[in-house]
């Protein structure tokens, strides 16, 4: 049996390449700095969620808009770098984990002086 399932090994693969193709290939001028925070893979391997981290706030809707616009061109550059029967489709979306992180860092800080304003 293998450690993982292979859909695991290639979304962790997916993750690596796209970051490697926004990085180097895309000459969009837009694009600000972003990270590629994870990738969802369905069990057949035919479709692919991407999830990005945008730096700035004001950049993320343009952001995302330009990758989905973009998604042929990375398919066809995955399929260049792959050894792969078939590339999944593509869909970007926005990964609020972040914003969620820092949303109960900050409650627990509060919490935090709270309890040292009762002593």
């Amino acid at each position: 049996m293998l450690p993982y399932k292979r859909s695991q090994r290639v979304s962790d693969l997916l993750r690596e390449e796209i970051a490697d193709i926004a990085i180097h290939r895309l000459k969009d001028p837009r694009i600000g700095f972003i990270t590629i925070t994870g990738v969802d893979v369905t069990d057949d391997i035919k479709m692919a969620k991407i999830f990005v981290s945008v730096l700035k706030n004001e950049d993320k809707k343009t952001t995302l808009d330009i990758l989905n616009s973009a998604k042929s061109f990375i398919r066809s550059e995955l399929s260049k770098r792959l050894r792969m029967k078939s590339i999944p489709s593509i869909e970007f979306m926005l990964d609020s984990s972040i914003e969620y992180g820092d949303k109960i860092d900050k409650l627990l800080k509060k919490i935090e002086e709270q309890g040292e304003g009762n002593r």
